[in-house]
């Protein structure tokens, strides 16, 4: 009787000693695991989703996350559509746990140029927030002209007015860096 005890209590040690391991063994495999995740991968898992994007002036922009590309992504707020690149967002609120990987190389090759430039061609009227100094913005209105590699031109205009040479009050480049946000009203095709 004595010698069941023993094995009892031993073989409960190794089963206990077995579990405690495969429970160490999953949380480090999590934890490697979530050390691999970008951003982008949890923003594209919260497609979908209502978030809301802090903007480095402090601005806070929520609505649904529709579009996410390589460098920006596009909230539907209302009857406007925000086109927001990563590098202007202090904090994201709001985003799931899931994680979604890139789905095809197209979807890497979208950057913020290429965003632009859908935008340029189809004469979108915008406004254009700009980051003018520490926690605050600028806004412009007004239609992309140019789209370069890091920067584009906004023909000015006066809200409602169409591009036109005689419409345009002045043409303003603006690098990439400066950008805070896009808000244009929501159409189906963006």
């Amino acid at each position: 009787m004595r010698w069941d005890a023993l094995f009892d209590d031993l073989e409960a040690q190794f089963a206990a000693e077995n579990r405690l391991g495969h429970e160490t063994e999953i949380s480090e495999r999590a934890r490697i695991e979530t050390a691999g995740v970008e951003l982008s991968d949890r923003l594209r898992g919260s497609a979908g989703s209502q978030i809301g994007v802090v903007l480095g002036s402090g601005t806070l922009v929520r609505g649904g996350l529709a579009h996410v590309g390589s460098e920006w992504l596009v909230l539907n707020e209302g009857m406007h559509q925000w086109l927001v690149p990563f590098a202007a967002v202090a904090s994201y609120q709001g985003l799931g746990r899931l994680a979604q990987g890139v789905r095809s190389k197209t979807e890497v090759k979208l950057g913020l140029a290429s965003a632009l430039r859908g935008l340029a061609r189809d004469r979108v009227e915008l406004a254009v927030h700009l980051i003018s100094a520490p926690g605050r913005e600028q806004q412009l209105g007004g239609v992309i002209d140019r789209v370069g590699r890091d920067h584009f031109d906004l023909a000015v205009l006066a809200p409602g007015e169409v591009r036109r040479a005689g419409n345009v009050s002045s043409v303003m480049t603006v690098p990439f860096a400066s950008l805070a946000a896009l808000r244009s009203l929501r159409t189906e095709r963006m």
